[in-house]
């Protein structure tokens, strides 16, 4: 069995071999210390080759200008224009290659809410030959993740802030949905373009980690994650097509909506203190409706020894692979440390070799 054919039986929720082992890159940049890690991945892991759709969509109408903000970051402001006025963001951006973070989001306010809402719909390009290059490129190692882009709730979270979206969720929840209905039609035409263009069958979404437990609660997990994800979940389910979807949080007290939305792959599934739901409590959930990934938390690749990691990877696959499928092995995470390639590399090596020598 090839990588790309077990990572598909994963996706369809097959009986494979052995599990699968995968890791999300979203390595620092420019950053040589993880080259050996990026090899090691290349050569013995099941590979996403992951093409944006988003990136078919005319851009908005935006300006964007920098200024300074102290010796660590400088400011980024980005306007945006709408039929109705200009919207303002504006986010730190690290001068040291370090995280940033939002200062100001585009929406404080109802009125806010409505320009965006009259902004017309994305016009989309006719070039897709880069997700044929990817499928070419990847080969029999891997799949092309076709990347929706953040669901409709997630997405209409961002554009407020977490902090202002709890609160409008209180005392302006029609507005929220109006922004989740434009967003979601924005989405389902996206995929009618990529289906009707034979882009497939692979794709992934993210951002109902924005709405879920502990900060929301599952009644605002089920009408803004799982009442706007189904449509566009249904068009990929009835093209013949398998979705992922990525959220952290406490999952165990929304899993059954991640069924509910038709999800065929989540990841990750983390215990306590990240989380609430163990891997055998998850394989429950999930058997025979689901593949999870997962789950070795980041920061073991830091902070633990390789044997440790063998170890806790053997004992997820006995408590997640029972019956020889709908696992694929991951971290939580990224590679995420500047500067300590070399150092994670023993562990992450642990983690893969665990996997491809399983002969449970």
């Amino acid at each position: 069995m090839n990588r790309a054919e077990r990572l598909r039986r994963c996706y369809f929720n097959k009986p494979v071999d052995r599990p699968a082992v995968y890791s999300r890159t979203s390595f620092p940049k420019d950053d040589p210390s993880y080259d050996q890690l990026k090899a090691y991945l290349l050569t013995h892991t099941e590979l996403k080759q992951g093409w944006s759709a988003s990136s078919l969509e005319i851009g908005l109408p935006t300006e964007t200008r920098t200024e300074p903000y102290s010796e660590d970051f400088e400011r980024r402001i980005t306007v945006l224009h709408t039929p109705k006025g200009p919207l303002e963001s504006s986010f730190l951006s690290s001068l040291k290659g370090l995280p940033g973070m939002h200062e100001t989001y585009f929406l404080k306010t109802r009125e806010d809410a409505e320009k965006y809402l009259s902004l017309p719909l994305p016009e989309l390009r006719e070039n897709i030959s880069e997700f044929f290059a990817a499928e070419t490129q990847v080969g029999d190692r891997g799949i092309v993740d076709v990347r929706v882009g953040i669901n409709p709730g997630g997405f209409t979270a961002t554009l407020f802030g977490t902090e202002t979206f709890a609160l409008m969720s209180v005392t302006n929840r029609d507005i929220l949905h109006a922004l989740c209905q434009k967003q979601m039609t924005i989405l389902t035409n996206r995929l009618k373009f990529l289906i009707g263009k034979n882009v497939g069958p692979f794709f992934s979404m993210l951002g109902e980690e924005y709405i879920a437990p502990p900060l929301h609660s599952s009644d605002d997990f089920y009408d803004f994650n799982v009442k706007y994800n189904r449509p566009i979940i249904d068009l990929i389910h009835n093209a013949g097509g398998r979705i992922h979807i990525h959220c952290h949080g406490s999952v165990k007290k929304v899993f059954q909506g991640f069924i509910d939305m038709g999800a065929d792959v989540l990841h990750p599934f983390e215990p306590p203190p990240m989380g609430d739901i163990t891997a055998s409590e998850a394989k429950e959930f999930a058997r025979d409706k689901l593949c999870l990934e997962g789950n070795i938390q980041i920061h073991r690749m830091y902070e633990a020894t390789a044997k440790d990691v063998r170890q806790e990877t053997e004992a997820l696959i006995l408590d997640a692979f029972d019956d020889s499928k709908g696992l694929i092995v991951s971290t939580t995470a990224s590679p995420y440390i500047r500067g300590l390639g070399e150092a994670c590399f023993p562990q992450y090596k642990a983690m893969i070799d665990t996997v491809v020598n399983w002969r449970g």
